[in-house]
């Protein structure tokens, strides 16, 4: 059976290491945290294409039951006056679909577990090489190595498979905004709970749900410097981001005041552009290949997406080099274009813009 080491344990490598394993590979997940990266505190949105190709995994089960739903986006001013309300439904009634990034990671590391797959955690990749006559060798901050057919790079927006792959490869890039995520006790602002709220704030952008859990989710996209490696307090956090709508009259700061301490935050990336995709037997895959930021809510969604089509191609395809371009052809447009939208909906300041559709 033809191995594949996957590099990440995140979203990206467990959908990649179920879609490989679906079309024949011997997948191993090589995890450098040691339980996982849960990225605490932050919540994401897998939206209809993100839920289409989990669909095609038969892994969606499990991300539905750790997620709830909305119907409709409402996009307000930094007035609070309700200026446009939008269903996001598709014509079969499903949408998108909000949970914690942890639940989510948790939900697909559990599924590709229940199908045999093999997941090795404190394993930090810091070397990988071709081997004679074929073949790929990883290597290990612990000392530890694996071989193997093929090697997928799904370890994240800060990856080393990147720039083993290409040393010449670009660094993220500071998009100009910090994301704060909070949960607010209770509902304490008008919502409805099947939507999404989205409010142009004068100074940033807000966006709240209510959650079945009986608390208020919320998070903020502000404009500012880079925080750096985060050491600023969840208070420090909070304090920031009602300093940003403090001066509207939209909910968001009731919603602010009205959570504790349960906030987090960071600089938000993004990777415009990758220029090599593959080389030799390792290719790329998820935000290691093209990291958008938060405004499109689609970083979920593309690594799902990416995991379908490299499987596919692989499968299709006779060499690993003629799969790996086949899937760059296939999924490289789309995704730089989805990069490039949502740097344009982050610096938007509009509500008639695209980036009312924003989600974290």
């Amino acid at each position: 059976m033809t191995k594949a080491l996957v590099i990440g344990g995140g979203i990206a490598g467990c959908a990649t290491a179920i879609a490989l394993q679906a079309v024949g590979y011997e997948p191993v997940v090589y995890e450098a945290y040691p339980a996982g990266g849960d990225d605490a505190g932050a919540f994401l949105t897998v939206m209809g294409n993100g839920m289409a190709a989990l669909r095609s995994l038969d892994a969606h089960r499990p991300v539905i039951a750790g997620s709830y739903p909305a119907a409709s986006v409402e996009i307000y001013d930094a007035g609070g006056r309700l200026l446009e309300t939008r269903g996001i439904s598709d014509e079969n009634g499903a949408g998108p679909r909000t949970l914690l990034r942890s639940t989510l990671y948790r939900a697909l590391q559990g599924e590709a577990v229940s199908r045999g797959v093999r997941i090795e955690h404190g394993r930090r990749l810091v070397h990988a090489g071709m081997i004679a006559g074929g073949g790929v060798r990883a290597t290990f901050a612990d000392g530890s190595s694996a071989a193997g057919d093929i090697l997928v790079g799904a370890d994240g927006i800060h990856s080393a498979a990147r720039t083993l792959i290409d040393p010449d490869a670009p660094r993220p890039r500071y998009t100009g905004q910090a994301v704060v995520y909070g949960y607010a006790s209770g509902v304490p602002a008008p919502t409805a709970p099947d939507a999404y709220h989205m409010i142009f704030g004068s100074r940033a952008f807000f966006g709240y749900t209510a959650a079945p859990d009986g608390r208020t989710w919320w998070f903020a996209r502000i404009p500012g410097p880079q925080a750096g490696p985060s050491t600023i307090t969840a208070a420090r956090w909070r304090e920031r981001a009602l300093l940003a709508f403090a001066d509207d009259a939209s909910p968001a700061a009731a919603v602010i005041r009205a959570t504790g301490d349960d906030v987090t935050g960071g600089d938000s990336y993004d990777v415009p552009t990758t220029p090599i995709w593959h080389r030799g037997s390792m290719v790329l895959a998820g935000d290691a290949a093209h990291a958008a930021s938060p405004a499109a809510a689609q970083g979920a969604s593309m690594a799902l997406e990416d995991a379908v089509a490299l499987a596919r191609c692989l499968h299709e395809q006779a060499d690993a080099a003629a799969a790996f371009a086949a899937y760059e052809a296939i999924r490289r447009e789309p995704t730089e274009q989805t990069v490039a939208a949502s740097a344009r909906m982050s610096r938007s300041t509009r509500p008639g813009d695209a980036a009312a559709a924003g989600q974290p």
